[in-house]
């Protein structure tokens, strides 16, 4: 069994980067010996919807966020899923990109958001989307799919993820409150349709000309929300047992009669 903690963040636009960094990091390193892995919403330090923010706070994968993450890391022995953060490379290309570290430090995997939002705005036309499909196999959450946001809305990610065999998957999100019902409609049906654990980290507050809808949740491979968060900040915590999802595959076989 693992114990795994959401960190629903506030994003509002009235606290500074830098302060949010170092209050969220702290309530990280509060996690330890709580949890076994903790996990934080898209692009937390700036807000999901702060675009003027992304270039300027835009860092490599060895930059100051990452590694202070992978320090907090080491510290607690907790496994972090860092959310995600304007990713600078290749010159002067930016991704929305979002990381899991390992108690270690090491860094277990990056994923580059592949669908990208804003119908021709925003990080749609900012940012550079990602093309690799990450199933990371040696988590605590067993193998895990991870992904972002507006990619919940593409069921064929999930899809080629569960054909890997991703037993659970990991989202981090800053999905606006206009579009909350579709959140956990969405959430339910891909744990629903692959059998698999959902862990999906939502941020609130108001950033940009937005305000984050928060709901973050865990649900079981049976489509059962198993703990959901409110809209302000907090932390959530639930009881993973990634043997359900085996279990559930084994009992109801749908998988094996898919056609297309």
């Amino acid at each position: 069994m693992t114990r795994v903690a959401l960190l629903q963040v506030d994003v509002s636009d009235d606290e500074t980067v830098e302060h949010r960094v170092t209050r969220v990091l702290g309530l990280v390193r509060q996690q330890a010996d709580k949890c076994d892995l903790v996990v934080l919403p898209e692009l937390w330090n700036v807000g999901a919807f702060n675009n003027e923010a992304l270039r300027p706070y835009a860092q490599p994968r060895d930059g100051e966020l990452v590694t202070s993450l992978q320090s907090v890391a080491r510290e607690t022995g907790l496994w972090i899923h860092g959310g995600s953060f304007v990713e600078l490379h290749d010159g002067d290309k930016l991704s929305n990109t979002s990381l899991l570290i390992r108690p270690d430090g090491t860094v277990a995997t990056f994923y580059r958001k592949i669908h990208l939002f804003g119908f021709d705005t925003g990080e749609a036309i900012m940012l550079a989307r990602g093309n690799d499909i990450i199933v990371e196999a040696d988590t605590p959450v067993g193998k895990a799919g991870i992904a972002t946001c507006y990619d919940l809305r593409f069921p064929e990610l999930f899809r080629a993820q569960c054909a890997k065999g991703a037993q659970s998957f990991v989202l981090c999100s800053g999905w606006p409150i206009p579009r909350i019902s579709h959140w956990r409609v969405l959430i339910q049906a891909r744990a629903i349709e692959n059998q698999a654990w959902f862990i999906a980290c939502n941020e609130v507050g108001k950033n940009g000309d937005y305000t984050l809808g928060g709901h973050s949740m865990v649900v079981n491979p049976k489509g059962e929300i198993i703990v959901e968060a409110g809209t302000e900040e907090e932390i959530i915590y639930a009881d993973v047992d990634v043997n359900l999802a085996d279990e559930w595959r084994r009992d109801f076989p749908i998988l094996r009669d898919r056609v297309l």
